[in-house]
């Protein structure tokens, strides 16, 4: 019974920390950047657009060219989030040795 109940204090603890983790992700702002920095995108933790900037020297390229550096700005924001989330929520698991439970991957 013992084993149990390390289990689930284990359990428990893992929750709060991982309510603490989204808490934290739903504050991060990321950055991301195409074009020679010309245009930039900024992300919150969630995954919205909160600002974008273009410089003026890019708004003279051909519409094409602008609305591609738009998207991989956005693109390189979303990795950025993505890699963020991620060791956010490591932080959160790490230390975490459930008896008998196996993480994934």
């Amino acid at each position: 019974m013992t084993d149990f109940t390390k289990i689930l204090d284990k359990a428990k603890e893992l929750e709060s920390k991982m309510k603490e983790s989204q808490e934290n992700i739903k504050k991060l702002r990321v950055e991301g950047l195409s074009g020679a920095n010309s245009v930039k995108v900024i992300l919150d933790g969630e995954g919205q657009m909160l600002k974008i900037e273009i410089s003026n020297e890019i708004l003279k390229e051909d519409k094409l060219i602008v609305e591609d550096l738009i998207v991989a700005a956005h693109n390189n924001a979303k990795v950025q989030l993505k890699n963020k989330t991620s060791e956010e929520i490591s932080k959160a698991t790490g230390g975490f040795g459930i008896p008998g439970f196996k993480w994934p991957l």
